[in-house]
């Protein structure tokens, strides 16, 4: 167990995770973590956050198909658009 000091930063609170803890949960620099408040507010669980995956434009474009595509829509024209 190590033993943490709150320290402000800004109009927050901050504190600095010891390396060992980092290392042992896998997380560095940059790193998004999900914060847990235990309902009686006497335990605070950091969980690193899954990355989202990052699509190519090809890998959209593979998943369209004639069954998802919708109709081409008419919305008129307002103003002066077409002049």
């Amino acid at each position: 167990m190590a033993v943490v000091v709150a320290q402000k930063w800004g109009n927050s609170l901050g504190i600095r995770i010891p390396k060992e803890a980092a290392e042992k949960i896998g997380i560095s620099f940059g790193s998004e973590l999900e914060m847990y408040v235990a309902e009686n507010g006497e335990s605070i669980t950091l969980k690193p956050r899954s990355p989202q995956k990052k699509y190519t434009l090809e890998e959209l474009l593979s998943q369209i198909t004639p069954e998802n595509r919708h109709d081409e829509i008419d919305f008129g024209t307002e103003g002066r658009e077409l002049i």
